[in-house]
């Protein structure tokens, strides 16, 4: 399910909550809404804040560190490309073939990560990429003396690191959100605004910051999922680093 539509869910049920709340205060007996009680609601109601607020802090840290870590998964493996081809280029002219596959190879990467078409699902599976035929091609390459020896010994090398990022970045692939957390917190949000809702007074002035209140979270809760899936949706990983070394190859 999409960020949107989960946010939507949750932006949903709070405002229903609201709305129960303020239905629950027209049935209720009397004695049940005097100051006494309204001081207690809003102690119960001040520590389950504390902790949404606890939460919600925490799941935004957590799904932007994850966002972080993968733009600069992706920022090292442009970088050790761009490296490979200068190596490969100052290595001879027995490598022009290594570096064309090189360049497909970064091609493909960009195209399976960010899709043209929209109906088309993100693919971060090495698999997919011709790295095992890139390293084979550099391996099986003869050196004629020291320098070239050299050149091959770090070529291989940094064709092993954008093998390992590659791997490190498909297998954090995965949501790093707790789908319990969010369960949670929707439920401490409606939990929240049933008891706002209790003791709001009932006007257009209530009801719109009800309404914002409700809209704020729940855009909290979709920034938190689109940080989290940073391949897809609207916040994702710029490709403006591979799209970069890519326009460097074969140079």
């Amino acid at each position: 399910m999409s960020a949107m539509a989960l946010s939507s869910i949750v932006f949903a049920c709070v405002c229903a909550s609201a709305l129960l709340g303020m239905g629950l205060r027209r049935v209720l007996p009397e004695h049940h809404l005097s100051d006494d009680s309204k001081e207690t609601v809003k102690l119960g109601v001040g520590l389950v804040s504390t902790m949404a607020a606890l939460v919600l802090g925490l799941l935004v840290a957590s799904a932007k560190s994850s966002f972080d870590t993968r733009s600069t998964e992706l920022t090292q493996i442009a970088a050790n490309i761009v490296l490979l081809d200068r190596v490969l280029a100052h290595y001879g002219p027995e490598t022009s073939e290594i570096r064309i596959i090189l360049r497909r190879s970064v091609a493909l990467m960009i195209n399976r990560i960010w899709p043209q078409g929209s109906t088309e699902a993100t693919n971060l599976d090495p698999l997919t990429v011709s790295g095992e035929t890139l390293y084979d091609k550099i391996q099986a390459l003869s050196p004629r003396n020291d320098l070239q020896r050299s050149l091959k010994a770090k070529a291989l090398s940094l064709g092993v690191n954008v093998a390992e990022t590659r791997w490190l970045l498909f297998a954090q692939s995965g949501s790093a959100i707790p789908t319990p957390f969010l369960i949670v917190l929707a439920f401490w949000l409606c939990v929240i605004f049933v008891s706002i809702g209790l003791f709001a007074p009932q006007n257009s002035t209530v009801a719109v910051t009800l309404f914002l209140s409700a809209l704020s979270v729940s855009t909290a809760i979709f920034l938190i999922l689109e940080l989290d899936r940073s391949f897809q949706g609207i916040l994702q990983v710029s490709s403006a680093p591979l799209t970069n070394a890519l326009a460097r190859l074969g140079q």
